[in-house]
């Protein structure tokens, strides 16, 4: 079984055929796609979107987004989580994190920094991992989850579309996370993803599209432009274990057990299902 940790299925790009995407998603194996929310006005489409489908959810406000927002907005969140505290199909609070890529002024970059530390108290009030955004902001957002001790109180999430050096990924490896490769890996110039996802741990990476962002080479260059969508994953499982050597059966398998390691209300939510967690090949 394929899982898709990260995957934007509300996106009005898919608001046309949503039924159809998901359709051939699971015709291509993918057996769960995490949901995540980037600020409140979405919080209930991905929850119904999870449920009707039989997928699962974050909750979480993105760091592009926090300018739109409050402070005081961070209750909507809090009581969010409260109220769904019990929702099986609730895994993760995210997306969450800093942007340092779009440039902004110094205010813009407090604020940021002001959410993400807000939402990793409430990730762990609520004993919850994280989805993290960490684009040119890795040190920070590591930095971050360091001062908590993210790790060492055993708790865990993803680096969502990862794209730093060595010593960053290992510094997310050493507070518990696992960091998530998609599309990029199809890109033969995106040569330090690439050597990344060839030298890591096997323990280190999980899948994910991004959909509908982050196209891999064959859309991104294809003969008509389209969203990258959840049913893309296998293929792009199968860059990943061309890579290493795997066969895609074994990169399935290994990236499916280290997502519900870091997910584990994923890992009894798919075990509830009658899903068996899937053994490393």
């Amino acid at each position: 079984m394929w899982i898709d940790t990260h995957a934007h299925l509300d996106a009005a790009e898919f608001d046309a055929g949503r039924a159809a995407v998901l359709e051939r998603a699971a015709r291509a194996g993918v057996g769960c796609v995490v949901v995540p929310a980037v600020e409140p006005s979405n919080f209930a489409a991905v929850r119904e979107l999870a449920h009707a489908h039989g997928h699962a959810y974050a909750l979480g406000v993105h760091p592009l987004y926090v300018a739109r927002l409050r402070r005081e907005d961070l209750r909507l969140l809090r009581e969010e989580l409260q109220c769904r505290a019990g929702d099986p199909r609730l895994v993760a609070v995210g997306e969450v994190g800093l942007d340092h890529f779009v440039e902004q002024d110094p205010a813009g970059r407090a604020e940021q920094a002001w959410w993400l530390e807000a939402q990793l108290e409430l990730a762990a009030e609520f004993a919850l991992p994280v989805l993290l955004h960490v684009r040119r902001a890795q040190d920070a957002v590591a930095a971050a989850l360091r001062r908590r001790a993210w790790g060492a109180q055993g708790r865990g999430g993803i680096a969502h579309a990862f794209n730093g050096s060595e010593q960053q990924a290992r510094a997310f490896l050493a507070q518990g996370l696992c960091l998530g490769f998609g599309g990029t890996l199809s890109f033969e110039r995106s040569r330090n993803i690439r050597r990344l996802a060839q030298g890591l741990p096997e323990e280190a990476m999980v899948l994910e599209t991004d959909a509908p962002d982050m196209a891999p080479q064959w859309i991104a260059h294809g003969p008509e432009p389209r969203p990258n969508e959840p049913a893309e994953l296998p293929r792009i499982g199968a860059v990943l274990a061309g890579l290493r050597g795997w066969t895609p059966q074994r990169t399935a398998a290994l990236t499916a057990a280290n997502a519900l390691r870091v997910l584990p209300r994923l890992a009894a939510l798919l075990a509830g299902a009658g899903a068996a967690p899937p053994a490393r090949a």
